[in-house]
């Protein structure tokens, strides 16, 4: 196949070997969101973070954290959401548009200079526009990969695929939080470098991620769509097998991939996002309903309170009346429990 690079993965791999090389990529893309979330919990407890450079707490004189301005330090770590929200809309347009490939590197590269900003910041403004741009890549990937790993997957193996990229989700909060618990030993506990490192730590994996990706395939549903069904076809082809009864396989799901590439065309101006949310011009598939359905069940997911948790387990520990030298470790081993 002329069209796809000779370098790209496809052409080394099928079958279960290459669906697991895609899905360790997204399981890498997804690790860093649950890294992300995590990594706040032992930032937010930093002296040298909360007291010298944020500005909005002081130390009490038991060495835990006085905080005298709530307002700025939920401000910063929320605006990290705010970011995450504007990237999926985005991610899913430019995704659409552009490619699954070309969205998960756009989504990585922009998420590395957000981590990089956030790494060095050194003031509260400087802080909140950080997060807000880490926040929006986030979003971008956290739009565009498991779409690009549930296409790419067999529809009996999705599930399965989809739950193990999310458990390296939670593994990426215990990871944060055991290597913020190795970083509060370091000099005493004084210092930028307990608070600095462990946001620059997630550039590892995203520079990883955006150096990788493209030597890996395309989505075989978007080549399709867009009129590259060759590329396509031969894709799926290596996905799915072209020997024996796989190969009647591959060909009865590509051509159910063009049926449906064509009925998509066909109602290309009721796939807007006010169409999805409201159903309008859905007629009996019942968009609306299925979106709303899913929207709300994420939503009322957030409000159980998880979030808070991840994020706030030492200030949570804290005023259960746990040491401050306890909290971390503590916190660290409540996040295996989510695995």
């Amino acid at each position: 196949m002329d069209l796809i690079s000779k370098h790209n993965v496809v052409h080394k791999l099928e079958k279960r070997s290459l669906l697991i090389a895609i899905n360790c990529i997204a399981a890498l893309s997804i690790f860093f969101f649950g890294y992300d979330q995590g990594m706040m919990g032992g930032v937010n407890g930093a002296q040298n973070y909360y007291e010298d450079h944020m500005h909005f707490g002081h130390p009490k004189a038991d060495g835990t954290p006085e905080i005298t301005n709530e307002l700025l330090q939920g401000g910063i770590v929320s605006i990290y959401y705010v970011g995450t929200l504007i990237g999926c809309l985005v991610g899913g347009w430019f995704g659409d548009k552009y490619g699954r490939i070309k969205t998960i590197a756009l989504g990585a590269g922009w998420a590395v200079i957000g981590a990089c900003l956030q790494t060095s910041a050194m003031n509260a403004t400087w802080m909140i526009f950080a997060r807000l741009i880490n926040g929006w890549g986030t979003g971008i990937l956290n739009a565009i990969v498991p779409v690009w790993a549930t296409e790419t997957a067999e529809h009996k193996s999705r599930g399965q695929f989809v739950a193990i990229e999310f458990t390296l989700n939670i593994f990426g909060v215990v990871v944060a939080y055991w290597l913020e618990y190795g970083c509060s030993f370091y000099k005493g506990g004084n210092g930028s470098f307990i608070w600095r490192f462990p946001i620059a730590f997630q550039i590892v994996p995203l520079i990883f991620l955006f150096g990788i990706v493209w030597l890996f395939p395309e989505s075989p549903r978007w080549l399709v769509k867009v009129g590259r069904e060759e590329e396509g076809r031969y894709i799926l082809g290596r996905l799915r097998g072209e020997t024996g009864e796989d190969l009647g396989r591959a060909e009865a799901e590509f051509q159910d991939i063009r049926n449906i590439a064509e009925l998509e065309r066909k109602t290309a101006s009721r796939t807007s996002y006010w169409s999805m949310f409201t159903g309008q011009g859905s007629g009996k598939l019942h968009i609306g309903r299925r979106v709303q359905l899913v929207v709300w069940l994420q939503i009322m997911q957030e409000w159980i309170g998880i979030a808070g948790v991840t994020i706030y387990a030492p200030t949570i520990f804290r005023t259960a009346g746990i040491s401050q030298t306890d909290v971390q470790w503590i916190s660290g081993l409540n996040t295996i429990t989510y695995m």
